[in-house]
């Protein structure tokens, strides 16, 4: 897998995280420990897309 082609699967995936964290929130059954995970999960993406993106 290239460079470029990991940076795309890496966005697509933030994004999905960032609409279940938006779902999740407008949600008032779902733990707010959920929602912190996705969150964690989400800015682990970013980081990554941004170490990539550096390159």
């Amino acid at each position: 897998m290239t460079v470029a082609s990991h940076l795309v699967e890496l966005r697509r995936k933030h994004e999905t995280l960032s609409e279940m964290v938006e779902q999740a929130q407008r949600s008032p059954g779902v733990d707010d420990l959920k929602i912190a995970e996705l969150k964690k999960q989400k800015l682990k993406l970013k980081e990554e897309i941004t170490r990539l993106s550096a390159h």
